[in-house]
């Protein structure tokens, strides 16, 4: 190798080794557990990330119906959706929908972090979110959270 050659590392999708990581959501602020779990589902916790290459972990998030919010977000916070048709823009109170779908509060939030293009939706398939404190993913033997939580 010459003197002053600068070599930039690429990551290929064949090279990326994937890992498994579960979170107990009990007790935890919704938009800072958003930020570690979309760092932990771009990749950007690894030292191989790549802005083109889907370098992420999965997530398995159990007992998301005990997050909660700060301030009087609860009161304030409302999400929007449309229907596509005519008059269909509905406007769901925070407390409605974390009775209904509290899982949909985390994923919702987690998906406006990511990058805003098609790799983005790879990325979020990679967040498994559930209710309960049971999940599916025991076969995949999933390690704790530690990243400096």
């Amino acid at each position: 190798m010459s003197a002053g050659r600068i070599r930039t590392y690429t990551a290929k999708q064949s090279d990326v080794e994937r890992r498994w990581y579960h979170l107990d959501a009990s007790d935890q602020v919704l938009g800072r557990l958003a930020t570690k779990i979309a760092t932990v589902l771009m990749g950007k916790h690894k030292p191989t990330y790549t802005p083109h290459v889907d370098t992420g972990d999965f997530v398995v998030v159990t007992n998301v119906d005990k997050i909660r919010l700060t301030g009087k977000k609860a009161d304030t916070v409302q999400y929007a959706r449309y229907t596509y048709y005519p008059g269909g823009y509905k406007v769901i109170p925070f407390k409605r929908m974390f009775e209904r779908h509290p899982e949909r509060i985390l994923t919702l939030a987690v998906r406006r972090m990511l990058p805003k293009n098609k790799l983005a939706r790879h990325m979020l398939k990679k967040l498994k979110v559930y209710r309960g404190g049971t999940h599916p993913h025991a076969a995949q033997a999933p390690e704790p959270w530690a990243f400096g939580d």
